[in-house]
């Protein structure tokens, strides 16, 4: 497999998807003048909008997505995908429509069978074995958290280590902790705002300016760097 995971498009400051603009175009490679991009996760914009948006945003790259929404045979579309991209928004109304449309098997076997990977915020979280990691609120109702199992790890995107002030609830860390203790044989990914994952050649690596956070039931969360072999994330804990 070929995976690009995102944990955001955009950092404060910065233009959508101009940080990873220049890693997707080489993730792609010869590809990216044909990408079939799923903009299920947008809720407050038309898919066609979104489209539009990351076309505008990848056009310097020489980065070309075509929304599956505007396909006569979805199915087929993915069959014949040469890169497929999924981008962020709300993560259970992605995974609702991947389902309810049939193509997230067609997507897993595609992207299994060796076709480049990318996605952002919510496209990465359905990249892992759920989606129970997201941030997102469950707007709808998918017919199972299951996602797409490309990693046997979980990633929560946008990690924060802040806790807010005059904010009564709990923190991100605490919120995973609550997920280990149901799920403690699980490895979760705190991956913060510019932080991406690529996975190529049996190989998985780290790359950003800032480090991931790591969580493991009964072990105390630490930190990775972006110049540390993260392989072992790739075998059961």
């Amino acid at each position: 497999m070929r995976l690009l995971l995102i944990s955001n498009s955009a950092s404060p400051g910065e233009t959508y998807l101009e940080k990873p603009g220049a890693d997707i175009a080489r993730h792609l490679g010869d590809a990216k003048g044909d990408v079939v991009f799923i903009p299920f996760a947008g809720v407050t914009m038309t898919f066609d909008d979104y489209v539009t948006k990351v076309n505008a945003a990848l056009a310097p790259h020489g980065v070309k997505v075509r929304g599956i929404h505007t396909f006569d045979e979805p199915l087929r579309a993915i069959a014949e995908a040469k890169a497929i991209m999924i981008g962020g928004g709300n993560t259970f109304r992605l995974l609702k429509m991947m389902q309810e449309s049939g193509i997230i098997n067609a997507i897993r076997e595609r992207v299994k069978a060796g076709v480049p990977y990318v996605g952002w915020s919510a496209g990465a979280n359905v990249a892992c074995p759920t989606i129970c990691t997201t941030n997102d609120m469950p707007i709808v109702e998918p017919l199972s958290f299951e996602a797409l199992g490309f990693v046997p790890f979980q990633i929560n995107p946008h990690y924060l280590d802040a806790h807010p002030e005059g904010h009564g609830g709990e923190t991100r860390e605490q919120r995973i902790r609550e997920y280990l203790v149901a799920n403690p044989g699980v490895r979760v990914v705190g991956l913060r705002e510019g932080s991406r994952m690529f996975y190529e050649g049996g190989k998985l690596t780290l790359v950003g300016e800032h480090t991931a956070r790591l969580f493991l039931f009964g072990d105390e969360p630490r930190e990775v760097a972006p110049s540390e072999d993260v392989n072992f994330l790739l075998r059961k804990p």
